[in-house]
């Protein structure tokens, strides 16, 4: 058995990170970056959370910018 799972048994309580994160968010978040970028899926689910948050950011800046013109 992994240390981790062996440490939460005896009672640890995991701190930090992403524990669950909507997946319809997530989906959301992909199709979006699929459509704007037509990267992969496996490479978009490769990113880490805040990185695929930054690139939605920096998308929608960019249509912003876009629908100003």
């Amino acid at each position: 058995m992994s240390p981790v799972s062996g440490s939460i048994r005896r009672g640890a309580v995991p701190r930090g990170g992403v524990v669950s994160y909507p997946s319809n968010r997530l989906k959301e978040e992909v199709a979006y970056l699929a459509f704007h970028f037509h990267w992969p899926l496996s490479d978009i689910l490769d990113l880490e959370h805040r990185d695929r948050q930054h690139w939605v950011e920096q998308i929608n800046r960019i249509n912003a910018k876009v629908r100003q013109s």
